[in-house]
């Protein structure tokens, strides 16, 4: 096996970070744990392992939980923690927290939902299918542009793709991602995570440290000076079905969801990043998450791409010692969204 890191003047070749096989003892975890977590799996006809983490089996929280810490290749750690008493009052109970010490590899090259798979009505003998991959099998396949500004390939033999979805692919979109990521059909997990769901909200909501490395990449920052990163949002119940689901998600990050990058470089770009990082800087800022999507008619192209950012940041320049801080959480936002009345 041969990575190749973004990195390459600071990382050993001789030890390389290969987010498939950093996973892999975190997806055996998974699996050996099934009952607990309420999760079931199945291996299909040709050998891949398919992970059901909410469509017919109940899922969990935890795992949630455990499911973000494998999309993030193995270079993130998420805890679910009850919120201290002294914010109980302006805050929601249930909090996500999420770290790592390899953030754009962990959120970028792994986490990120950036896999498009779909199969139109023809192709699947029935309905169309469309999802977005995230997980470590993507930087298998390196279909995305962003993998060469990354610089970064994994040539691990087993790989995980993370799928939010209400239904199991169809053989076509298996066959895509078997042949893109060059995998024997029983080295490849799926794992299905509908946003509706305990586990699917709580891995969407371990998105809010991605969300801001992908806003600071929008903003032309440079990724190879964000060293460090951790982050906190709280957690939902799911929505009763998918739009309803993926608003609570989104409002979670956009309104509850705080960042703190620390960086290398110049504080003028530091402070800049902090400045801009905010889910504020967006037009489109101050309503829920649901009713934004459906004004633009439910295409996400269409919405303020400053708005997919956390609520709260701070930006810490290593190389200086400075750090700045800009927007604010607004739990008097979504506590009406979530909590119903006496």
């Amino acid at each position: 096996m041969t990575t190749q890191s973004p990195f390459a003047d600071t990382v050993s070749s001789a030890m390389p970070l290969s987010v498939n096989a950093l996973a892999q003892p975190l997806l055996t975890k998974l699996l050996d744990r099934l009952p607990q977590l309420g999760l079931t799996a199945r291996r299909d006809a040709r050998g891949v392992l398919i992970v059901d983490a909410g469509i017919d089996a109940p899922g969990s929280v935890a795992a949630g939980a455990a499911i973000a810490e494998i999309c993030m290749g193995g270079l993130g750690e998420v805890h679910v923690r009850t919120a201290g008493s002294h914010s109980a009052r302006d805050e929601w109970p249930t909090i996500v927290d999420i770290a790592s010490a390899q953030p754009v590899l962990a959120c970028l090259a792994s986490q990120y939902a950036g896999w498009s798979l779909a199969a139109s009505k023809e192709e699947t003998g029935g309905k169309k299918f469309f999802a977005l991959g995230s997980g470590p099998a993507r930087s298998l396949a390196c279909k995305e542009p962003l993998y060469e500004e990354l610089r970064y390939r994994d040539n691990a033999s087993h790989g995980c793709l993370v799928l939010e979805v209400d239904r199991a692919p169809p053989e076509v979109v298996i066959d895509k991602i078997l042949r893109d990521c060059k995998l024997d059909a029983r080295h490849l997990t799926l794992i299905l995570t509908p946003t509706a769901s305990r586990a699917g909200t709580t891995q969407v909501v371990a998105r809010a440290l991605e969300v801001a490395l992908h806003k600071a990449h929008v903003l032309g920052f440079s990724l190879s000076d964000i060293v460090e990163g951790t982050a906190s949002a709280p957690l939902p119940p799911p929505g009763h079905e998918s739009i309803d689901a993926m608003g609570r998600t989104n409002d979670a990050i956009l309104y509850g969801g705080r960042v703190h990058l620390s960086v290398t470089g110049s504080d003028d770009a530091a402070r800049d990043l902090a400045q801009r990082l905010p889910s504020s800087a967006s037009r489109d800022f101050g309503r829920p998450f649901a009713d934004v999507f459906k004004e633009y008619e439910y295409d996400f192209y269409r919405i303020d791409p400053a708005l997919f950012a956390p609520a709260e940041v701070w930006v810490s320049n290593l190389s200086t010692g400075h750090t700045w801080h800009a927007g604010a959480t607004r739990f008097d936002l979504l506590r009406p969204l979530w909590l119903a009345e006496a």
